[in-house]
């Protein structure tokens, strides 16, 4: 039911973007599997050429296949997905391009929640819906930035175990410093000795 609902949304979407429709024309006959590690969910995407399919425990071969947990593979969508291929949080078996096509596919059809949830309850109580979720990630996102900030502070100043902020830039600047005074005196060094070997 639910996979029918997100390939239902994402076909609808396709319609809007002619880039994603190029993709998916391109993708024609390429599958591609995904694991839900934590769930014991698989997950199947093939393109028809003019639409997705898509399928719950899937048979046949697949072109590529990605798995990990919940969070990690939503995390794909973010700004560095390299990091988590290369810290094998996630993991891809098969053609490497494919899924990184995919993912391009995927980010073009990104549904408007919004949108999306006032197809069931109307414009007004999906407004709303939405204004609250924003205000809770933004309650969330402040919070969490609040207590590493504390965090940072207490382990610096209380507790002594890191170099507070102010005293590691000095520290570094002073470094800086040190290594420009040592390049200058090893290439003073080096024109003495030029000059030596140059006379008779």
């Amino acid at each position: 039911m639910l996979t029918s609902l997100v390939e239902n949304m994402l076909n609808r979407n396709l319609g809007a973007s002619p880039r994603a429709r190029e993709m998916c024309a391109a993708l024609q006959g390429r599958r591609l599997q995904v694991r839900v590690g934590d769930l014991g969910l698989r997950i199947g995407f093939e393109s028809l050429g003019d639409s997705l399919r898509l399928s719950r425990d899937p048979e046949g071969e697949f072109d590529a296949e990605i798995s990990g947990s919940p969070l990690n593979l939503i995390a794909l969508a973010g700004p560095s997905p390299e990091r988590l291929l290369q810290s094998g949080a996630v993991q891809v078996r098969g053609d490497a391009e494919l899924l990184q096509r995919y993912r391009e596919l995927a980010l073009l059809l990104r549904p408007d929640l919004e949108e999306e949830l006032s197809r069931f309850v109307g414009d007004a109580p999906a407004h709303q819906v939405a204004r609250f979720a924003r205000g809770a990630a933004a309650f969330g996102r402040r919070g969490a930035d609040t207590a590493v900030r504390n965090a940072a502070e207490y382990f610096a100043h209380e507790s002594g175990d890191l170099v507070p902020r102010a005293e590691a830039e000095v520290f570094l600047e002073g470094v800086d410093r040190l290594r420009e005074d040592v390049d200058r005196a090893a290439a003073r060094v080096d024109a003495l000795l030029a000059r030596l070997e140059a006379k008779p």
